[in-house]
């Protein structure tokens, strides 16, 4: 399978730039696809690159257009990549979609390393955020209080002292909130090991000035087991209870949100190079342009935080299907290959094991916006990655310890993947939607929407539109710009995300086991 080089990606994006603007737009010298920017009606003439054509039925945004004839099992290209291929012949100027075209996947792929060396390098500016270093040496863009519950039966009473807290003793800190799950209790195995590594990721989190363990007292995850998987925290920054072994859990739990605050009150923001910032690389909602606008425009703010020595994370395995050949020629050595290789491949085991199909996705929502095969959305979805080089991979409830980009095991929902970032150290989140949701983590979210229709329609979910670039109103260099500007100002605590003005903050666990 042919695969489109760093050197030439990044010069495919910069001439992407003059083109916008346009109906359609060809997004490769190989593809013979284009992609409608706006609504196109039969008989609407086109002039794309070298092509001259007629559309010969409407096709809604987002979607392909045949840009020549297609005969019977053609491979379709897009990216410069076959992203499936004709069921049948297909005439130029014809709708390609999934009426047309499937995909090229079925069962194992063997993989080959072949490594590229091409990467991103340091500029001459180097950016900073001011941000809280903690006592692990990890840096956080918020400092706040964060209720962790051990088991669902508790999750009330913590909701509610994070209510009358934040109430009460919100402008002293930036938060106080509560991260509740339905789990912890009738878990065994792999499973409670899963839920207990989520949670001592967000114990002992940056962005967390002090912490709350709430527990029952009964259940099989026990305060004490879980504080040795969370391993060496600040405990003048952390305070636990069971319910059970105190007369009123809200009350005790109030005064020991007072003990906290009254350490964090000392907290104060200081300058970091943003080698300290880790990001987590999510989309949701995607769209025919989502490769197109947002998910690249994002990738060349992972290229810029890791080439100054920062962080990234790119999670949502089964949304690498597709195009991990493409991470795993990223990667920094062999090893890291192999890693990425067990990754994928144990990600497949795992839907056989449960009888379910390989390549089932895109998602109803994603084949509506235009995304037919699940290599064509793969290989937009990592396009949030940029051009890095491939440093770590993380099993599920893992923490990132290696500045790159790091490859994390989730599955494809957004918000099991995010928790899942987050308790991996991510203190922020770079979140592309094309359709759109209000999602949101633990950590600032920012949702960068793919066009400008969802952005007008949705202002309180959207915090920057990159679907500006599809009227030539701006060029990715500038969006580039604002949204590391953006980034910066959420990070340092001058703006905040949507997620957080409007209370978007959830957790979900991924649970893989069974319940007794």
């Amino acid at each position: 399978m042919p695969l489109i080089c760093q050197g030439e990606k990044r010069a495919v994006e910069g001439h992407q730039d003059k083109r916008m603007g346009s109906q359609a737009i060809r997004l490769h010298p190989a593809d013979n696809v284009a992609v409608a920017l706006m609504p196109l009606d039969a008989g609407t003439e086109l002039s794309i690159d070298d092509w001259s054509l007629s559309v010969r039925e409407g096709i809604p945004v987002g979607h392909k257009i045949a840009l020549t004839d297609l005969a019977n099992e053609t491979m379709v290209v897009r990216y410069g990549v076959p992203i499936g291929r004709a069921t049948h012949a297909v005439e130029q100027g014809s709708w390609v979609h999934s009426h047309n075209m499937k995909t090229n996947l079925d069962g194992t792929v063997e993989y080959r390393y072949e490594p590229v060396t091409d990467f991103p390098q340091a500029g001459s500016v180097s950016h900073t955020f001011d941000g809280y270093r903690r006592s692990s040496g990890a840096v956080g863009t918020r400092n706040e209080v964060w209720i962790v519950n051990t088991v669902g039966c508790v999750t009330p009473s913590a909701e509610r002292i994070a209510r009358i807290c934040g109430d009460e003793f919100g402008e002293h800190v930036d938060g106080v909130h509560s991260f509740t799950h339905p789990h912890g209790c009738s878990q065994a195995g792999g499973d409670l090991d899963n839920t207990q590594r989520i949670l001592a990721g967000l114990i002992g989190h940056p962005n967390a000035g002090g912490v709350l363990l709430m527990g029952l007292g009964c259940e099989d995850n026990q305060i004490d087991r879980l504080l040795r998987v969370a391993g060496d925290i600040d405990p003048a920054r952390l305070r636990y209870f069971n319910s059970q072994d105190v007369d009123d859990e809200v009350e005790h739990g109030m005064a020991m949100v007072r003990e906290l605050l009254s350490v964090m009150q000392h907290d104060r923001r200081q300058e970091h190079p943003i080698s300290d910032l880790v990001v987590g690389l999510e989309c949701g909602g995607s769209d025919g342009m989502s490769g197109v606008t947002a998910n690249p425009l994002v990738g060349r703010i992972t290229d810029l935080i890791t080439a100054q020595g920062g962080g990234a994370i790119l999670s949502e395995v089964p949304e690498m299907f597709g195009a991990e050949q493409t991470l795993m020629n990223r990667a920094e050595n062999e090893t890291i290959f192999h890693d990425i290789e067990s990754l994928i491949n144990d990600f497949k085991r795992h839907f056989q094991e449960h009888g379910r199909p390989i390549y089932e996705n895109p998602s109803p929502g994603n084949i509506e916006g235009g995304l037919t095969t699940l290599e064509e959305k793969s290989l937009g979805a990592i396009r949030k990655g940029g051009d890095a080089r491939v440093t770590e991979v993380l099993r599920y409830g893992e923490r990132k310890v290696v500045p790159g980009l790091s490859l994390l095991e989730t599955p494809g929902n957004d918000a099991v993947s995010c928790t899942a970032m987050v308790a991996a150290g991510a203190t922020a989140v770079l979140f592309t939607t094309g359709r759109g949701t209000p999602l949101g983590c633990p950590v600032p979210t920012i949702k960068i929407s793919t066009n400008t229709a969802i952005a007008a329609k949705k202002p309180r979910w959207i915090d920057f539109n990159a679907g500006s670039l599809l009227d030539g109103s701006s060029e990715m260099h500038e969006l580039e710009a604002g949204l590391l500007e953006l980034l910066l100002d959420v990070a340092s605590g001058r703006k905040q995300a949507n997620n957080e003005r409007y209370a978007y903050k959830d957790i979900a666990i991924w649970k893989t086991g069974v319940t007794h």
